[in-house]
C-alpha cells in the first residue's frame, strides 16, 4: 500500500505538469489507483511513472480510448459469458446423463482470472486514472444530469471497484455451480407420493422440481374439484423439504413410494434416512465463498451491500420498505377475506398461491395442455414459432424476424431459464423443459416469461447507443418484462379470456401474487443477515434459524390474512439455495411491472418496450421515471387493488 504522502507527492507534481485545470480530475484518478495498487504491481516509482506516462488531457485522445476499451469489454464481458455458457451445457441442458467430467468442466471459470489480468496488464489502472468511479449516492443524486456518455464512462469505471483474487473468485463461482446442481436435480416423482391410506393421487411419470414444479401443481389444483387433497399433500412434502425431514432416498428417485404423512418409504434395500440438511450446507457455501471476498470491496463490504447498492442500485431500507408497505396494506388484508369468500372455506398456507383471480378462459387446464402439446412437440417447435409469437404481441415482422434471429431455445434440466449474450455477434439462451408428448401450459407459461427476458436483453444489446449500457438497472426489471410476456400467454394461443372484471382480476392477482413474493424475499434478506450474524453456524442451526425467521415473517405479516400460526412456508423458494439474495428482485419487479403495464394500456407494448430497454443500465429510478413518468411505487397497485375490491369485493 502506498502511504498518502506519497501519493500527495505524486499529484502535486501532475498538476505541475498537466496544469491546475486538471487538478481535481488529477487527486480523484490518483487516489482512485492508489486503492488497488499492491506490491506486485511495481514499485512506488513505477506507479509515478505509470500516471504520468498514462494520465489523458487531451479529449480527443480520451474519445479514442473511451471507444476502445468499450468495444474491448463488449469482447471480454460477451465472450466470457459465451465460454461460461458452453462449459456449463451438460449440466444445464438435458444432453443426457451427467458425467463426473460435467462437473470438473463447470467448475472451470475463466472470468475469475480475467479481472486480476486486468489488473496485472494495468488496464484496470489506465480506467481508474482516467475516469471516475462515482458511488451510488453519487449516481442518484448527479445522474439525472447527465448525457448518455457520462453514463457510459461511470459504469465504465464502476467495473473497477474491487479487486478479488481469483482463488476467492473461483471459490465463488464454485459454491454456485454446486448450489445449482444441487437444486436442479432435486425432482419429486408425484406418483410414487402414498396418502396415509396408500392412495396415489397423481399421474405415473409426474415429475415435479422443487420449488417450481410443485408450486405450479398445487396452483393447478384450484381448477379441479377434487384438488384440495392434492394441494394438501404437496403442501406437506414442501415442508419436510423445508425441515430436511425428507427421506433422502425419495430425491429424484423414481423407485420409492413414500407415505408423505409417516416418512415411511416403500422399495428394496432402501433406507429411510433424513436429507442430512443438504439444502442448508448448500446456502452456507455461498455465504463462506462470499463471505470469503467481502475484505476485497471497499465500497461494498459485505454481500449484501453488492446486491442491493452495487447490483440492484435500490438500497436495502427502500426495497424492504416497499414490501412492507403492501404486506401491511388494508388491500392485502381484504383480498385475503375475498380469496376466503371465493374458496368457500378457510384459508391455508398454500393460498398464498390462489390462482382464482385469472381470468377464465373457455379452456380447462387439461384443454390448454393439449392445445399446448400439439403447437409445440419440442423445444424446436417453440423456437421456430417465436416470430409468430411476438407478431401477436404487436411486434412488426421485421421486428420480430430480428429477435428470432438472436434467441436460442435449449432443453433445460432445471426449471426455465433465459441467459442473455453479452456482445452483439452472439445469441440469448431460453432454457425450457417439455416432457415427453410435447410442452404442456405450464412449461408454456415459464417459456414466455423467458422469452420476455430474451426480447428485453436482445434489446438493450442490439439496441443501445453505449454497450457500457447494455441491460436494464438491474434483474427486477427484465423480470418485469417477463411478467409482461407471461401474462399474455393466452393471447399468444389465440384464446380469448371471457372475464368482463379482467382488469379488477389482473389486480388482485398482481397485488396477491406479489404478497407471496415479498414475503418470501424478507425472509431471504433475513436469513443473509442471521448468516453475518452467526458466520459459524453449521448447517443445522442454519435450517433452525431460516425456519425461525420464515414464522416471524409470517406471524407478522400474513397470519393476520390467512391465519395458521408459525407456518414455515414461506422458506420453501429454491432461490433462496443457488441465486444469492436473487428473490427480492420478484416483487419490485412485479411492482415495476405493473407500472409499465398502467403505462402501456392503449399504447403497442412492442414499441414502447424498445424504447425502455434502449434506456439501459441507468440507475433504477431514474429509468423508471423515463419509461413510466413516476418513480418506482406500490401506490399505482394498490389503487387498482382499491378499485378492483370496490367492484367485485
Amino acid at each position: 500500500m502506498l502511504d498518502n504522502a506519497f501519493i500527495k507527492s505524486v499529484i502535486d507534481e501532475m498538476v505541475n505538469k498537466f496544469g491546475k485545470e486538471n487538478s481535481e480530475r488529477i487527486k480523484i484518478g490518483v487516489t482512485q489507483m492508489q486503492k488497488f495498487w499492491l506490491k506486485e504491481d511495481g514499485t512506488s516509482e513505477d506507479f509515478k511513472k505509470f500516471c504520468f506516462n498514462n494520465f489523458i488531457v487531451d479529449e480527443e485522445m480520451i474519445d479514442k480510448s473511451f471507444q476502445r476499451l468499450e468495444n474491448s469489454f463488449e469482447d471480454i464481458d460477451g465472450l466470457l459469458i459465451e465460454l461460461n455458457r458452453e462449459l456449463q451445457w451438460n449440466l444445464q441442458v438435458d444432453t443426457g446423463p451427467i458425467l463426473p467430467i460435467d462437473y470438473l468442466i463447470a467448475n472451470f471459470d475463466l472470468a475469475s482470472h480475467v479481472d486480476e489480468d486486468l489488473y496485472k496488464s494495468k488496464v484496470a489502472f489506465f480506467v481508474l486514472l482516467n475516469f471516475k468511479v462515482h458511488n451510488l449516492d453519487e449516481c442518484i443524486k448527479y445522474g439525472e444530469k447527465w448525457s448518455r456518455r457520462d453514463w457510459a464512462e461511470t459504469r465504465l469505471a464502476q467495473k473497477f471497484t474491487a479487486r478479488v483474487p481469483s482463488d476467492v473468485k473461483q471459490g465463488i463461482h464454485e459454491a454456485f455451480i454446486s448450489a445449482d446442481n444441487y437444486i436442479s436435480n432435486y425432482n419429486i416423482y408425484m406418483h410414487n407420493l402414498l396418502t396415509e391410506d396408500g392412495k396415489r393421487l397423481f399421474p405415473e411419470g409426474l415429475k415435479l422440481i422443487s420449488h417450481w414444479g410443485l408450486r405450479d401443481e398445487l396452483k393447478a389444483q384450484y381448477d379441479k374439484e377434487d384438488g384440495f387433497p392434492r394441494q394438501q399433500i404437496i403442501y406437506e412434502v414442501m415442508g419436510k423439504i423445508i425441515s430436511q425431514e425428507i427421506p433422502e432416498v425419495v430425491i429424484n428417485n423414481p423407485n420409492v413410494d413414500w407415505k408423505v404423512s409417516t416418512n415411511e418409504v416403500y422399495g428394496e434395500n432402501i433406507s429411510s434416512s433424513k436429507e442430512p440438511d443438504t439444502r442448508y450446507a448448500n446456502l452456507l457455501k455461498i455465504f463462506h465463498a462470499e463471505k470469503t471476498a467481502d475484505p476485497y470491496y471497499p465500497l461494498y463490504p459485505t454481500f449484501i451491500d453488492r446486491r442491493f447498492n452495487r447490483d440492484r442500485e435500490i438500497p436495502e431500507n427502500v426495497v424492504k420498505q416497499l414490501f412492507v408497505d403492501l404486506l401491511t396494506s388494508k388491500e392485502f388484508r381484504k383480498t385475503g377475506k375475498l380469496i376466503e369468500k371465493r374458496l368457500n372455506r378457510s384459508l391455508e398456507p398454500f393460498d398464498i398461491w390462489y390462482k382464482g383471480f385469472k381470468s377464465r378462459s373457455v379452456y380447462n387446464e387439461d384443454e390448454l395442455n393439449k392445445i399446448v402439446s400439439l403447437k409445440y412437440p419440442d423445444v424446436k417447435a417453440f423456437e421456430e414459432k417465436i416470430p409468430e409469437t411476438l407478431i401477436k404481441l404487436g411486434f412488426d415482422k421485421e421486428t420480430a424476424d430480428f429477435l428470432h434471429s438472436k434467441i436460442e431455445v435449449d432443453p433445460a434440466r432445471g426449471a426455465g431459464h433465459a441467459m442473455g449474450a453479452g456482445r452483439r455477434l452472439d445469441k440469448a439462451h431460453l432454457r425450457t423443459r417439455v416432457p415427453e408428448g410435447g410442452m404442456n401450459y405450464k412449461g408454456f407459461n415459464i417459456a414466455m416469461h423467458e422469452l420476455g427476458h430474451n426480447v428485453e436483453q436482445t434489446f438493450s444489446l442490439y439496441r443501445i447507443d453505449y454497450t457500457l449500457l447494455q441491460g436494464v438497472p438491474n434483474t427486477a426489471f427484465t423480470e418485469a418484462f417477463a411478467f409482461v410476456f407471461q401474462g399474455r400467454d393466452l393471447e399468444v394461443l389465440g384464446i380469448n379470456e371471457k372475464d368482463e372484471d379482467k382488469e379488477y382480476l389482473k389486480a388482485l392477482n398482481q397485488l396477491w401474487s406479489v404478497c407471496e413474493i415479498a414475503g418470501v424475499s424478507l425472509v431471504d434478506m433475513g436469513v443473509w443477515h442471521w448468516m453475518y450474524d452467526h458466520s459459524e453456524a453449521t448447517p443445522s442451526e442454519l435450517k433452525n434459524a431460516t425456519i425461525e425467521i420464515a414464522k416471524d415473517i409470517w406471524n407478522k405479516y400474513f397470519y393476520p390474512v390467512l391465519g395458521h400460526k408459525d407456518a414455515t412456508i414461506l422458506a420453501i423458494y429454491s432461490h433462496m439455495i443457488d441465486a444469492g439474495l436473487y428473490l427480492p428482485d420478484y416483487p419490485v419487479g412485479y411492482i415495476i411491472q405493473f407500472q409499465i403495464e398502467e403505462y402501456i394500456k392503449e399504447k403497442n407494448l412492442a414499441n414502447e418496450m424498445e424504447r425502455m430497454c434502449k434506456l439501459g443500465s441507468i440507475t433504477p429510478d431514474y429509468w423508471i421515471k423515463q419509461a413510466v413518468g413516476e418513480s418506482i411505487s406500490v401506490e399505482p397497485l394498490l389503487k387498482a387493488a382499491r378499485r378492483a375490491l370496490k367492484a367485485i369485493g
